[in-house]
């Protein structure tokens, strides 16, 4: 009897070995990847970690875009995967807050990651917290036509200033100096944002877009009068609201036009209109005030350990991969995007390097964008009125005005 009580002691706790191995070598993870280069890049990372890690199986669940924005807040309360991927910045706030994604300081502290990722830690910390693992970015600047700088003996402007003077210039040589296409109005959201970020800095530029602070407040009023400077001289794009981002390319091929402020992925249309890399360049946009760190716009994609998730220790298994140099110069190379660690690689494109350089030395912070950092109802809002500002600046006290009261009103 004893021994008959002893073998079925040991099955029972055999068994639950092997439910719990079994247990433990699960991972879930849920994302919205699925354009084609996304999509073949994280095959290529789950399968490499998985190699890595023989004991652990992997479940992918792959939504599409819409899908995912207005399911995740339900499948992270009810139905949590381990891992889930999201948005750097204020875009994964309500997440935080609402104790849906988990900190994980752990991890970067154990893999060196403070150093690795420093150019991002900013905008993945939350209350003094690191609430996840970035894996992709890409850059936004100035893009503009080399040879018609040389041609007007214009060098690379630093400063506001030099800003200026470049713009004058090119007027004088009959040149646009800014194309743009606000029809669909989150272009006139990059320039936005870069002229609050040089004006005022990232902390300032982040608490506007979390609805801290007024739109009517004087700093605020800073930025639009520097703006308002580059309108009055006008540099830029006549009927810029009757184009959509790609069709004012055009002006900038035809060299009608010199610079347009815009991410990375104009390059690939510049190059195909005809455009060589002798003609196109990039440089950072300028320092507006000296006294305020040279923040950038780097749209950062991002993965997060779940609240409610059931296996944390190989999803942090998970986030230490994902972070690592080798695997992410590996997706990014796939997606042809920007790494975040500081000791991965990129490819030969000169735009490429030209913004990891950029961004990897960066310690003014990074911002998401404008329709990322704030909340949907506020982005349309102040989207809808730096167009209509673009247009009609004399309207500032108004729009400022009704900005002001979305911002109370999503804020009461």
């Amino acid at each position: 009897m004893f021994q008959r009580t002893k073998t079925l002691l040991a099955g029972l706790a055999a068994s639950t070995m092997l439910t719990a191995a079994a247990f433990a070598g699960e991972l879930i993870i849920n994302t919205d990847t699925s354009d084609p280069a996304p999509k073949k890049a994280f095959e290529e990372v789950i399968a490499g970690f998985e190699a890595e890690n023989p004991d652990i199986k992997v479940t992918w669940n792959l939504f599409d875009h819409e899908g995912y924005k207005t399911s995740i807040r339900n499948f992270l309360t009810a139905d949590a995967p381990d891992l889930a991927n999201w948005y750097a910045g204020n875009r994964m706030l309500p997440y935080v807050n609402a104790g849906l994604f988990e900190a994980v300081d752990d991890v970067w502290e154990e893999n060196g990651l403070n150093e690795s990722l420093a150019s991002a830690k900013g905008s993945m910390t939350i209350d003094g917290k690191i609430w996840g693992v970035p894996y992709t970015y890409y850059q936004w600047g100035v893009y503009y036509r080399k040879d018609l700088f040389e041609a007007n003996n214009i060098a690379v402007p630093k400063n506001w200033d030099e800003f200026k003077a470049a713009g004058e210039t090119l007027k004088a040589a009959g040149i646009t100096p800014i194309t743009i296409g606000t029809k669909y109005l989150w272009t006139a959201g990059g320039v936005f944002d870069y002229l609050n970020l040089r004006t005022n800095g990232y902390e300032f530029h982040m608490a506007l877009t979390r609805g801290e602070i007024a739109w009517t407040d004087d700093r605020l009023r800073a930025t639009m009068a520097n703006w308002k400077e580059l309108l009055d001289a006008g540099f830029f794009l006549e009927n810029h609201a009757a184009f959509s981002w790609q069709e004012a390319l055009a002006p900038m091929v035809q060299g009608e036009a010199a610079m347009y402020v815009m991410g990375n992925f104009a390059v690939a249309p510049l190059r195909e209109a005809g455009l060589t890399d002798d003609q196109l360049g990039f440089f950072q946009f300028p320092m507006i005030n000296p006294d305020v760190p040279m923040a950038e716009e780097a749209p950062t994609d991002t993965i997060h350990l779940t609240a409610n998730g059931k296996n944390k220790e190989n999803g942090k298994k998970f986030l230490a991969y994902l972070a690592r140099a080798d695997v992410q110069t590996q997706i990014n190379e796939t997606m042809g995007q920007l790494p975040i660690n500081k000791n991965s690689s990129v490819g030969d494109d000169k735009f490429l390097q030209a913004g990891y350089e950029m961004l990897s030395n960066t310690d003014g912070g990074i911002a998401q964008f404008f329709d990322r950092d704030a909340p949907a109802e506020m982005a349309k809002a102040g989207m809808e009125g730096f167009q209509e500002f673009m247009v009609k600046p004399e309207r500032l006290d108004k729009i400022l005005e009704r900005l002001e009261k979305v911002r109370m009103r999503i804020n009461k």
